[in-house]
């Protein structure tokens, strides 16, 4: 299965690796490997993660507080964003 980002979601990811790259040096990195390996759990088990209606999805990261908002296609996933988890919730609604 294969994925692709929103744009938004893409910049979006791009800031939160320059901020925690700004915060220590190679935070950044781990920022991006932690967020790959959600991507694979997603891979591996797309419809094992929460359920926010209208065909979306959330899994969480495991060390940093974001979550990877994603819906299915029939070519693979659609993240539609990577949310850092104390910004306001549905953001990212009009995305689709």
């Amino acid at each position: 299965m294969t994925y692709a980002f929103h744009p938004d979601a893409e910049i979006e990811f791009n800031q939160a690796i320059d901020y925690y790259e700004g915060c220590q040096t190679n935070l950044g990195l781990e920022f991006v490997d932690e967020v790959y390996k959600t991507i694979q759990r997603i891979l591996t088990f797309p419809n094992a993660w929460q359920s926010l209606g209208d065909g979306n999805q959330r899994c969480l990261t495991n060390r940093f507080p974001f979550g990877v908002i994603y819906y299915q296609k029939e070519q693979g996933l659609i993240i539609l964003a990577v949310m850092q988890l104390n910004r306001k919730p549905n953001y990212w609604r009009d995305r689709r």
